[in-house]
């Protein structure tokens, strides 16, 4: 099996290991000084792909194209490439960035897709928002849904997406401890901060999950225009 990385339309082969993607290595992504310089590393063991996140603070999300399951790749963790396509997210600073790892020549059973416990894989499930729920999240996703800069996109503030949505910084924060409560009881990672840590990541991480899980698309935008229009 051959790997090629696609980053904001650009096929990348994967033709050594270790393959180094970050502000410095093989692919870099950005001179965002956010970046690790050395963050995900691409490498193949046994006839089988790896993707290690070699950072020491940002986490990134693996998901499959079709949103069925994500997993949580954080500091140290160690994810193998089994999906034909596999769409990874990371947040460094502002900016979120989207890559996809295409493997060619993948003989697998695309109907009962696995990864490894330890990396915080989640299958995919209903989750029960309200409509204001969904608005922020729709509201938070909007500029990557947008596809304004594939290969990076700036997230909006929580004042920022408050005003999209005409609501007070007050209201908008309430909802959003409301979503990340709900999603984190359903073992959603990266949410809340551990202990001694705070959750300052946890709009994009919110975006990510929603991104990978298909909680929203690009038709929903309609829908934030509406909503707009109706007040």
């Amino acid at each position: 099996m051959t790997l090629v990385v696609d980053f904001a339309g650009e096929l990348i082969p994967v033709e050594h290991t270790p393959f180094v993607i970050g502000r410095n290595g093989d692919l870099v992504v950005d001179d965002n000084p956010f970046l690790h310089r050395t963050f995900l590393e691409l490498s193949r063991q046994n006839d089988v792909w790896m993707l290690a996140n070699r950072g020491e603070l940002l986490t990134a999300t693996a998901s499959d194209a079709g949103g069925r399951l994500e997993a949580f790749l954080a500091p140290g963790a160690v994810l193998p490439i089994v999906f034909e396509e596999t769409i990874i997210r990371f947040t460094a600073g502002p900016t979120t960035y989207e890559l996809v790892l295409v493997l060619r020549g993948l003989m697998a059973d695309a109907e009962n897709p696995t990864t490894p416990s330890d990396t915080g894989s989640t299958t995919i499930g209903k989750v029960d928002l309200t409509r204001d729920q969904w608005l922020l999240i729709l509201a938070l996703a909007e500029p990557a849904l947008r596809g304004e800069g594939r290969s990076g996109t700036t997230l909006p503030s929580s004042a920022e997406a408050a005003r999209r949505l005409g609501w007070t910084n007050t209201k908008f924060t309430r909802k959003l401890d409301n979503v990340c409560q709900k999603l984190a009881a359903m073992s959603v990672r990266g949410l809340h901060g551990a202990p001694g840590q705070l959750a300052s990541n946890r709009r994009a991480r919110l975006v990510e999950y929603a991104l990978a899980v298909r909680l929203v698309s690009p038709r929903d935008l309609r829908e934030l225009d509406e909503a707009d229009r109706s007040r």
